[in-house]
């Protein structure tokens, strides 16, 4: 029987515990050829995400996948790092030697459109970190739009947030490039926090790799068993959260999620700023009815995950399981 080609994808990372994880498992896994990572200021600065992202895809025993850097900073707001859950060095505690790899001598911008123009089959957009390098590839080359298949992010929430009460990391970032990229007119799904903060991998299991003889093992028991800082004498109890590989695992097995077709719209002032308004309305509300709705874009939306069948996946992609 016949196997279906492998999906093109470029990765759009902030490089962090979580992206760390998704890249591992991408490079991994048979169904996705991996044609190239642009690198964005997020969870750290852009120096540090582009050396985190050469160093895991040494970790990851990759081929030679071309890697750049792109916006230092929101389209229109000051950088800010999660340094309280990365930490300053972005990877936890994981420390890892230098890596021979280097970045290449251009823009994430132009890799990518070099990369989509000379794709023979349409190119998924994997975004796993705030979206400034997506709006502005789509704003400098809108003409792309016809050989990218879709974009799948790792952001936003259908219900509370992160960042703030209602607005996810990613997406409060840099909101309005967000808006630009759902407002691009290509097909888009939304991994957010709803399902992100489902899959995890049982502590025992995480600490068995951490200190097991695996060398990619230990890396991965290392970033899964990071805590977040919550203040000067205090972390957060352990999660284990596959985070941003779980919009990857999206990719290969969909099956495992329930999605909605539903109206999206990302607030862009207030204190909602940066939130992902998800209609889940089964009924028109007066708004509707009376004329008032502005124009919101249709996006895919994850709503619940077979969190145990993720965390299969993910371990059993890396060898681990």
């Amino acid at each position: 029987m016949p196997t279906s080609p492998a999906i093109p994808v470029i990765l759009d990372v902030d490089t962090g515990v979580d992206d760390a994880l998704a890249i591992l498992f991408a490079v991994a896994h048979p169904g996705l050829d991996v044609l190239g990572i642009s690198c964005v200021a997020g969870n750290a600065s852009l120096e540090r995400v582009v050396e985190n992202t050469l160093r895991i895809l040494d970790v990851a025993g990759a081929p030679d996948i071309p890697v750049a850097a792109g916006a230092r900073r929101p389209l229109l707001e000051p950088a800010r790092s999660a340094s309280h859950v990365h930490g300053e060095g972005g990877l936890g505690t994981l420390r890892l030697p230098p890596s021979d790899r280097r970045a290449r001598d251009v823009s994430s911008i132009e890799l990518m459109r070099t990369l989509i123009e000379a794709s023979p089959h349409p190119v998924t957009l994997v975004a796993l970190a705030p979206q400034t390098n997506l709006a502005l590839l789509l704003r400098q080359y809108p003409d792309l739009t016809s050989n990218i298949e879709r974009i799948v992010f790792m952001g936003g929430s259908a219900s509370v947030g992160n960042a703030t009460a209602v607005a996810e990391f990613n997406v409060w970032h840099d909101p309005e490039a967000a808006a630009i990229v759902l407002d691009s007119g290509i097909p888009t799904f939304m991994y957010g926090l709803d399902v992100f903060n489902q899959v995890g991998i049982a502590e025992p299991a995480a600490s068995a790799l951490a200190t097991g003889s695996s060398e990619l093992g230990r890396v991965v028991g290392s970033l899964l068993t990071n805590r977040i800082v919550l203040g000067a004498d205090r972390t957060s109890e352990y999660s284990g959260l596959i985070g941003d590989a779980g919009a990857v695992c999206a990719l290969v097995d969909p099956g495992a999620l329930r999605t909605e077709m539903r109206p999206v719209r990302i607030q862009l002032s207030g204190y909602g700023r940066g939130q992902t308004l998800v209609d889940l309305r089964r009924h028109p509300g007066e708004d509707i009815v009376h004329g008032l709705a502005e124009e919101w874009e249709t996006v895919e939306v994850a709503l619940d995950v077979d969190a145990p069948r993720y965390a299969r996946l993910f371990l059993a992609t890396l060898g681990l399981g």
